[in-house]
């Protein structure tokens, strides 16, 4: 019986082709077959690197169908990558349910290190990265998106998702219209020729998208400061713990015990830790 060949995640370039690791390269030419959420977009990075492995399809509407022939395939000791347009693959992306299929069926699945938009634009964005969420894609009806919106008047962390250029304006719009003045970073043709981070409040981001219909162009990925603990919301003994503790532990530490003692949302005293240093 033939062994059972490995399905690899195979991150590819969001931008500039050289960000493409040595390793994917190797893997992409060495398996079987290779899972594309587009094979005729995926055809010109392919032919760039001169792998001419051979493509499938596999998207958001043939997923299933595909997950089962695949893990025919594999089983069968054929060793398949799977990539998508940009970045790392299920990340917003397709594949769940191909590697759950994988995962269920006793199919190895390794996954390559590499290229990812929302890491990228976080690391670049100035904002707290110390604890975030990423949240795909906001929905495209205004309530939803105003509801979903909602969930973030008390977070005290960083929130990233991404979003496309049509509607680009109308979110920022309903970030300012639920969130206020929050501070916004959004990030656009990340390594690409004319990469772009803007931060601000979500008038700033509102006024540059309005400047040049170009600059409504691209995908982008849309960073959410965390909201402001007010030190007045927290006892006064509170803090004066807190900053106590600081001076013989990290401020992490300390505010996990000092939320402990004072039955209050550790989160609340981190932010309002960072916010008394600054």
């Amino acid at each position: 019986m033939t062994d059972i060949a490995t399905l690899y995640i195979v991150p590819t370039p969001i931008g500039n082709l050289d960000d493409i690791s040595a390793r994917a390269i190797e893997v992409l030419r060495e398996v079987s077959w290779i899972a594309a959420e587009d094979t005729r977009h995926s055809a010109r990075l392919l032919q760039h690197f001169s792998i001419g492995t051979k493509t499938l399809s596999l998207h958001e509407h043939n997923e299933d169908k595909r997950a089962s022939m695949l893990c025919e395939k594999l089983k069968n000791g054929e060793a398949v990558a799977l990539i998508s347009d940009a970045g790392t693959p299920l990340i917003s992306d397709p594949g769940f349910i191909l590697v759950r299929r994988c995962r269920e069926q006793g199919i190895p699945v390794s996954a390559l290190p590499g290229p990812c938009a929302a890491i990228t634009a976080l690391s670049a964005s100035g904002l707290p990265t110390d604890k975030f969420i990423f949240e795909g894609f906001l929905p495209v009806k205004m309530q939803a998106r105003e509801n979903a919106l909602s969930a973030l008047l008390d977070r005290t962390f960083t929130t990233v998702f991404y979003e496309a250029p049509r509607r680009i304006l109308d979110t920022v719009s309903d970030i300012q219209k639920v969130l206020g003045e929050r501070q916004l970073v959004i990030a656009k043709e990340l390594t690409k020729t004319f990469e772009t981070y803007v931060s601000g409040t979500a008038q700033d981001v509102i006024d540059y998208l309005q400047a040049d219909a170009a600059h409504q162009k691209g995908e982008f990925v849309v960073m959410i400061g965390p909201a402001q603990v007010s030190e007045q919301a927290i006892p006064s003994e509170a803090m004066n713990l807190l900053h106590t503790l600081c001076e013989y532990m990290p401020l992490k530490k300390a505010a996990a015990v000092v939320a402990s003692h004072y039955d209050l949302k550790k989160n609340a005293l981190y932010q309002a830790g960072l916010d008394s240093k600054e």
